[in-house]
Protein backbone atom coordinates (compact mmCIF):
# COMPACT_ATOMS: atom_id res chain seq x y z
CA UNK A 1 0.00 0.00 0.00
CA UNK A 2 1.07 3.63 -0.71
CA UNK A 3 1.35 6.05 2.11
CA UNK A 4 -0.90 8.31 0.20
CA UNK A 5 -3.45 5.24 0.34
CA UNK A 6 -3.11 4.55 3.83
CA UNK A 7 -3.02 8.63 4.59
CA UNK A 8 -6.85 8.98 2.35
CA UNK A 9 -8.21 5.31 4.16
CA UNK A 10 -7.25 6.95 7.60
CA UNK A 11 -8.82 10.11 7.07
CA UNK A 12 -12.43 8.48 5.69
CA UNK A 13 -12.35 5.96 8.30
CA UNK A 14 -12.55 8.49 11.19
CA UNK A 15 -13.67 11.48 9.07
CA UNK A 16 -10.96 13.99 9.32
CA UNK A 17 -11.35 17.37 7.72
CA UNK A 18 -8.71 19.20 6.50
CA UNK A 19 -8.51 21.20 9.90
CA UNK A 20 -8.52 17.90 11.71
CA UNK A 21 -5.57 16.54 9.71
CA UNK A 22 -3.57 19.63 9.67
CA UNK A 23 -4.09 19.76 13.82
CA UNK A 24 -2.88 16.19 13.76
CA UNK A 25 0.32 16.88 12.04
CA UNK A 26 1.16 20.21 14.33
CA UNK A 27 0.79 17.52 17.30
CA UNK A 28 3.60 16.01 15.91
CA UNK A 29 5.44 19.22 15.24
CA UNK A 30 4.48 19.10 11.43
CA UNK A 31 3.61 21.82 9.86
CA UNK A 32 1.55 21.50 6.62
CA UNK A 33 -0.43 23.05 4.69
CA UNK A 34 -4.18 22.60 3.35
CA UNK A 35 -2.64 22.44 -0.40
CA UNK A 36 -0.40 19.92 0.83
CA UNK A 37 -2.90 17.52 2.24
CA UNK A 38 -5.09 18.39 -0.32
CA UNK A 39 -2.42 16.70 -2.86
CA UNK A 40 -1.71 13.97 -0.96
CA UNK A 41 -5.26 12.76 -0.91
CA UNK A 42 -6.02 13.16 -4.50
CA UNK A 43 -6.01 9.90 -7.00
CA UNK A 44 -2.81 8.89 -8.16
CA UNK A 45 -3.57 9.67 -11.92
CA UNK A 46 -4.10 13.57 -11.13
CA UNK A 47 -1.72 16.33 -12.26
CA UNK A 48 -1.10 17.63 -8.99
CA UNK A 49 -0.95 14.44 -6.92
CA UNK A 50 2.21 14.68 -4.47
CA UNK A 51 3.94 11.63 -2.67
CA UNK A 52 3.42 11.24 0.71
CA UNK A 53 6.63 10.51 1.68
CA UNK A 54 7.50 7.55 4.74
CA UNK A 55 8.69 10.77 7.04
CA UNK A 56 5.46 12.63 6.09
CA UNK A 57 3.10 9.53 6.79
CA UNK A 58 4.62 8.51 10.42
CA UNK A 59 4.74 12.26 11.40
CA UNK A 60 0.72 12.07 10.84
CA UNK A 61 0.68 8.87 12.68
CA UNK A 62 2.72 9.90 15.60
CA UNK A 63 -0.10 13.15 15.56
CA UNK A 64 -2.70 10.64 15.61
CA UNK A 65 -1.92 8.87 18.35
CA UNK A 66 -0.99 11.69 20.39
CA UNK A 67 -4.58 13.30 19.12
CA UNK A 68 -6.75 10.04 20.65
CA UNK A 69 -4.52 8.75 23.28
CA UNK A 70 -3.02 12.10 24.79
CA UNK A 71 0.58 13.34 24.81
CA UNK A 72 3.14 10.98 26.36
CA UNK A 73 6.07 12.11 29.57
CA UNK A 74 9.46 12.73 28.24
CA UNK A 75 10.70 12.62 24.84
CA UNK A 76 8.33 12.45 21.37
CA UNK A 77 8.54 9.47 19.07
CA UNK A 78 10.85 10.63 16.12
CA UNK A 79 9.07 9.95 12.52
CA UNK A 80 10.78 6.79 11.15
CA UNK A 81 12.72 7.65 7.87
CA UNK A 82 11.96 4.10 6.42
CA UNK A 83 7.78 3.04 6.94
CA UNK A 84 6.93 -0.61 6.65
CA UNK A 85 3.30 -1.73 6.87
CA UNK A 86 4.49 -3.59 10.05
CA UNK A 87 5.43 -0.29 11.11
CA UNK A 88 2.15 1.60 9.97
CA UNK A 89 0.21 -1.21 11.51
CA UNK A 90 1.95 -0.84 15.45
CA UNK A 91 1.05 3.04 15.08
CA UNK A 92 -2.52 2.39 14.47
CA UNK A 93 -2.95 -0.19 16.99
CA UNK A 94 -1.18 1.97 19.57
CA UNK A 95 -3.27 5.14 18.55
CA UNK A 96 -6.85 2.80 18.56
CA UNK A 97 -5.54 1.61 21.74
CA UNK A 98 -6.28 -2.27 20.19
CA UNK A 99 -5.15 -5.45 22.08
CA UNK A 100 -4.95 -8.56 20.12
CA UNK A 101 -8.67 -9.51 20.36
CA UNK A 102 -9.72 -6.33 18.94
CA UNK A 103 -7.70 -6.45 16.04
CA UNK A 104 -8.55 -9.90 15.42
CA UNK A 105 -12.11 -9.01 15.41
CA UNK A 106 -11.74 -6.48 12.86
CA UNK A 107 -9.71 -8.24 10.77
CA UNK A 108 -12.71 -11.06 10.94
CA UNK A 109 -14.95 -7.91 9.71
CA UNK A 110 -13.09 -8.54 6.29
CA UNK A 111 -13.58 -12.78 6.75
CA UNK A 112 -9.43 -12.80 7.44
CA UNK A 113 -8.76 -15.23 9.84
CA UNK A 114 -5.27 -15.65 11.29
CA UNK A 115 -3.93 -16.67 14.35
CA UNK A 116 -2.88 -14.27 17.92
CA UNK A 117 0.57 -16.28 16.90
CA UNK A 118 0.46 -14.65 13.71
CA UNK A 119 -0.73 -11.16 14.69
CA UNK A 120 1.95 -11.21 17.21
CA UNK A 121 4.59 -11.88 14.91
CA UNK A 122 3.50 -8.34 12.99
CA UNK A 123 4.51 -6.73 15.97
CA UNK A 124 8.14 -8.00 17.05
CA UNK A 125 11.57 -6.27 16.09
CA UNK A 126 12.66 -6.97 12.55
CA UNK A 127 15.42 -9.14 14.00
CA UNK A 128 13.49 -11.90 15.96
CA UNK A 129 13.45 -15.09 15.11
CA UNK A 130 9.34 -14.96 14.65
CA UNK A 131 8.97 -11.53 13.00
CA UNK A 132 7.19 -11.38 9.95
CA UNK A 133 6.60 -9.18 7.32
CA UNK A 134 3.21 -7.50 7.71
CA UNK A 135 1.62 -7.60 3.66
CA UNK A 136 -0.07 -5.35 1.86
CA UNK A 137 -3.04 -7.40 2.16
CA UNK A 138 -3.18 -7.82 5.28
CA UNK A 139 -2.98 -4.05 6.08
CA UNK A 140 -5.52 -3.59 3.84
CA UNK A 141 -8.34 -5.85 5.39
CA UNK A 142 -7.33 -4.50 9.19
CA UNK A 143 -8.25 -0.59 7.56
CA UNK A 144 -11.08 -1.85 5.91
CA UNK A 145 -12.57 -3.67 8.60
CA UNK A 146 -11.64 -0.43 10.86
CA UNK A 147 -14.23 1.15 8.62
CA UNK A 148 -16.87 -0.88 9.08
CA UNK A 149 -16.15 -0.67 13.17
CA UNK A 150 -15.34 2.77 13.51
CA UNK A 151 -17.23 4.85 10.33
CA UNK A 152 -19.91 2.35 8.73
CA UNK A 153 -21.41 1.47 12.45
CA UNK A 154 -21.23 5.30 13.83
Amino acid sequence: MTNNDVLRRVRYIFDLDDSKMISIFGLADLEVTREQISDWLKKDDDPAFQNCSDIQLATFLNGFIVDRRGKREGPQPVPEKRLSNNIIFRKLKIALDLKAEDILEILGETDVTISKHELSAFFRKENHKHYRECKDQILRNFLKGAQVKYRDNA
